[in-house]
């Protein structure tokens, strides 16, 4: 069985040797990774999203496709399309690049609606049809999909239901002076993401995956992680709660903290600290909210916070 605290502490020391000061978001990187999910980095331009996925995308010795999303974009630029060879008088398949093991879609949000939905497609059900074939994706399979949320000229914004199939959205904000020094310091000659190195092979992420799902979690810890997803559903400032895909990646997310912590159980701790970023993304808040500056993070922290924390007796032996 693999050794999933080692096979993480690897991947996070090697992506460090890229990004600076940005421990917390790389973590959760590594569980949505770890729990087969795909994440969705929202932030301003030029604080290192791109080079956050290819920084992962670099640690593990598989497959690796960028598609710069634009709006002239089409779906079959994603899937790959059937050409015509006039030699043989037969159509070859010729796949896209959704077909990498790691896939970087740089600013989603430019791309049109019918190119997205290409895209979220492959992503839910690891697969892709085209003219009426179905072919599988190659595991491990992750999407990095960033997006600039102040920048909406000429942009598509993702529907709500489309975002709930992101396992995660987080942000990585600005460096500290500190830390922006150290970099301008690492970028002096030319950027260590060019040098950097797998630390793991494909298989041994598959490994680890599996090892994740095997890790115990508590009825009291379920009921507690349920509780938190309903609480957001009768919230009065909420127009719209979790789905029960909330609930499923809050316990996968669970499951993977607890795994990169070196426990083969869950705490209620491990609920608490994957809640924010498995579930602002799904949440939307009512009009009369918004005009009165409510946060959803506020309010998934005022949740997290009201709903009881359960006692644990014991422990799995």
């Amino acid at each position: 069985m693999v050794d999933v605290p080692t096979v993480a502490k690897r991947i996070i020391a090697n992506v460090e040797r890229v990004i600076v000061g940005k421990r917390r978001q790389i973590i959760l990187a590594v569980v949505s990774w770890f729990c087969e999910g795909h994440i969705l980095l929202e932030d301003v331009p030029g604080v290192a999203k791109t080079m956050l996925a290819r920084a992962l995308a670099a640690s593990v010795g598989g497959s690796f496709k960028r598609i710069q999303c634009t709006p002239d974009l089409l779906p079959t630029d994603v899937t790959g399309a059937s050409v015509f060879h006039p030699k043989t008088t037969e159509f070859e398949f010729r796949p896209g690049p959704i077909f990498a093991q790691i896939v970087l879609a740089d600013e989603i949000n430019r791309t049109t609606p019918r190119t997205q939905s290409a895209l979220l497609e492959a992503m839910a059900e690891g697969r892709v049809t085209v003219d009426g074939i179905t072919r599988p994706l190659t595991p491990p399979f992750l999407v990095i999909a960033t997006q600039n949320p102040i920048d909406h000229e000429g942009t598509f914004p993702l529907p709500e239901a489309q975002l709930d199939r992101f396992l995660m959205r987080f942000s990585l904000g600005y460096p500290s002076l500190d830390e922006e020094l150290k970099m301008l310091e690492m970028l002096q000659r030319k950027h260590p993401v060019e040098d950097l190195q797998p630390v793991l092979t494909a298989d041994e992420l598959r490994e680890a995956q599996r090892a994740v799902r095997e890790v115990y979690v508590d009825e009291k810890v379920r009921r507690y992680l349920t509780q938190i997803v309903h609480a957001t559903r009768t919230a009065d400032d909420l127009a719209l709660g979790g789905s029960p895909r909330a609930s499923i990646a809050l316990f996968r997310c669970a499951q993977a903290i607890a795994a990169i912590s070196g426990r083969d159980y869950v705490q209620p701790d491990d609920v608490k600290r994957i809640a924010a970023p498995v579930l602002t993304h799904r949440l939307i808040l009512k009009p009369e909210s918004r005009l009165r500056k409510v946060s959803v993070a506020q309010l998934v922290d005022e949740i997290v916070e009201e709903v009881p924390v359960p006692m644990l007796t014991s422990q799995p032996a």
